[in-house]
């Protein structure tokens, strides 16, 4: 057994702090103090939380004919196949169609295959619910089957269903069918397809429209969440989301601006859109979705409105807002509208239609995204939105998004949604960020942060030159020394969340993520683990204690959690070489025991696809009392925990 005291004995010994702690609480700590975002890289909705398993499914925002059009399919046994645009679309929404021709002379089952996302999991004993539309653009006498399954990519058969089919179908047909997984491959170069027999069904001409693959879903929801994602984000117990992402709402133009009702309802009337991040979005996680997104999570919703301003640089006259307000309002009515009001009955009914009746819980609304790169428009967007939206809803925060009280804005914000990049350095040196902000009633969101590079020069430039691939243990521990401040400040900052959230391996814009995934296993960063540790031990009130040196290597913050009489101490060391700390507690009765849970590392080291686990907690026994001394690894973050009272 790996006992405290050799692992002490291991220890190089810095600088020591003592660290006076006060019986009496500060201020209490908000519920929404931590955490969390979504992510704007690629495959972090789609292909990502989003549980479908068919890329490019619906064909949206894609040129038929073209090569790039059919992204994510394949011919089986020399089918032809190509994207159309159909003479009669399963939807107005959804205008291409993927058309499969049978030629003649083959053998063998023929037909259409998907790749999935970079690979596709199966594993045996689960059931896969898949879908699609059909139909032959004209009569002919063709009665036959198609086999639907998943296969490997060498041909091995993981399951499979059958339907009947007849070439007299030349309306659309919806299918739905369950797939039992018999076999667990080795990977995940596997494939979904869709073939007939190919003397059966030679000659034959046959469209596809809105074609999916759902895995069990986190909670079973349907369309729902990527299951092992999803725990991932719950293991953080994460107090509140905020959607629809950042970038993700703004869109490159007005046209590709996030649009509420264009993501709701069923998905062959969910026309997709071109992100901001160059891919396609299906838009199947959607405003309703990402409501019971946060309640399956357990998390308040941080509702995004679009403002008026588009990333490509236009922002909507003051004279032409009124409808994009309107918008705005719509979409908080149709999250929270009361059904029994007349004011809200339209949208609440469209809620209703689509299975929801009571409101969602909600408290807070952003007005727009990062408007400092806007800050003269979002003068009048901002007073017109807050006005209008404050009118209707006055129960209801409303967060601005530009730099705190730069512009003046009118009316005043109560809330502001600050966004910092930078380095591990900057983050440790800035732990007293908020310290000197005045309390003057208004309150602060961390809405994005992230050790993203080591290089201060070019903070958002290659790997090469400093950029971070996947969070080290020396950003970790910066981030956590700047985390000490949000929770020593946590009287006016109400919330703060590492982003991005979630990104690819290898198919992702933007380095580090919190949650690296590919399409068999999560990926939890040494960031990862202290958001965790943070949110876990987040406590009910803030504790004063001896303040530690801005420009110091040692950090730490003291919390309690009433209803246990608990005491959470979190310390940072960002040095190298290990630090001892003093605890000096006033209070009558001190446990002469208690846990840590500790996770360290040098300072480059990061947990990669290769190697996962290389910083994870690990939990030791401590000693406590009324005067205890406790010494951090270098570059490490741990929390103790004791009961004091």
């Amino acid at each position: 057994m790996f006992s405290f005291s050799v692992f002490l004995l291991c220890l190089r010994l810095a600088r020591a702090v003592t660290v006076n702690i006060n019986a009496a609480a500060s201020h209490e700590i908000p519920s929404t103090l931590f955490q969390k975002v979504t992510s704007p890289s690629f495959q972090s909705g789609d292909g990502g939380l989003y549980a479908e398993l068919l890329q490019n499914r619906a064909l949206q925002l894609v040129t038929p004919g073209t090569a790039a059009s059919l992204v994510g399919w394949q011919a089986v046994n020399g089918a032809t196949i190509r994207v159309i645009r159909e003479t009669t679309p399963v939807s107005s929404r959804l205008p291409n169609a993927l058309e499969v021709v049978i030629p003649s002379g083959r053998s063998g089952a023929i037909g259409v295959a998907n790749t999935g996302y970079a690979g596709l999991k199966v594993t045996a004993g689960t059931t896969y619910k898949a879908s699609f539309y059909y139909r032959f653009p004209s009569a002919t006498n063709f009665a036959g089957n198609f086999t639907i399954r998943l296969q490997t990519t060498a041909g091995q058969i993981l399951g499979t269903q059958s339907i009947a089919v007849s070439g007299s179908q030349t309306t659309w047909r919806s299918v739905a069918v369950d797939i039992l997984a018999t076999v667990t491959p080795s990977g995940t170069a596997n494939l979904f397809a869709i073939t007939a027999d190919a003397p059966a069904a030679s000659g034959q001409t046959i469209n596809f429209a809105m074609l999916s693959l759902f895995p069990p879903t986190y909670k079973n929801r349907p369309n729902g969440m990527r299951a092992d994602i999803a725990e991932a984000f719950a293991e953080m117990k994460p107090s509140f989301f905020r959607f629809p992402g950042g970038n993700n709402l703004e869109g490159w133009t007005l046209e590709r601006r996030w649009q509420w009702r264009n993501t709701i309802g069923p998905l062959v009337d969910r026309p997709g859109r071109l992100g901001d991040w160059t891919y396609i979005n299906t838009d199947g996680l959607g405003l309703l979705d990402y409501l019971y997104w946060c309640e399956d999570l357990g998390a308040e919703p941080i509702m995004g409105v679009w403002a008026g301003y588009a990333l490509g640089g236009y922002s909507v006259p003051e004279n032409q807002l009124q409808p994009y307000i309107q918008e705005a309002i719509d979409q908080i009515n149709f999250a929270i509208g009361d059904p029994d009001k007349s004011a809200a009955g339209k949208l609440t009914a469209l809620r209703r239609s689509l299975g929801r009746t009571e409101p969602f819980a909600m408290r807070f609304v952003e007005i727009g995204n990062e408007d400092f790169f806007a800050s003269a428009s979002y003068v009048y967007r901002w007073r017109a939105f807050a006005n209008a939206l404050k009118a209707q809803f006055p129960q209801l925060r409303f967060i601005a998004t530009t730099r705190p009280f730069d512009p003046v804005l009118n009316p005043n914000p109560t809330d502001y949604d600050v966004h910092v990049y930078q380095t591990p350095t900057w983050f440790a040196q800035n732990s007293f960020y908020y310290d000197g902000f005045r309390r003057n009633g208004t309150k602060y969101f961390e809405g994005e942060y992230a050790a993203i590079s080591t290089n201060p020069n070019d903070l958002f430039g290659s790997p090469a030159n400093g950029r971070l691939v996947y969070p080290t243990m020396q950003a970790a521990a910066g981030e956590a020394a700047f985390m000490t401040g949000l929770e020593r400040n946590s009287d006016i900052v109400f919330a703060a969340a590492y982003a991005p959230l979630l990104g690819h391996t290898t198919r992702n814009q933007w380095t580090p993520n919190l949650l690296a995934h590919d399409a068999n296993t999560v990926y939890r960063s040494a960031s990862f683990y202290i958001q965790k540790l943070f949110s876990v031990y987040r406590g009910d009130e803030y504790i004063p204690s001896t303040l530690p040196a801005r420009t110091g290597t040692l950090f730490w913050s003291v919390v309690r959690k009433r209803n246990t009489r608990q005491i959470i101490i979190k310390t940072v060391n960002v040095a190298a070489a290990a630090g001892q700390f003093t605890f000096v507690l006033p209070f009558n009765t001190v446990a002469s025991s208690g846990t840590a849970e500790i996770i360290s590392g040098t300072g480059t080291s990061s947990n990669t696809p290769t190697n996962p686990n290389t910083m994870v907690p690990r939990t030791l026994n401590i000693p406590t009392g009324k005067t205890f001394n406790f010494t951090a690894p270098g570059v490490s973050v741990a929390v103790l925990i004791f009961e004091a009272y």
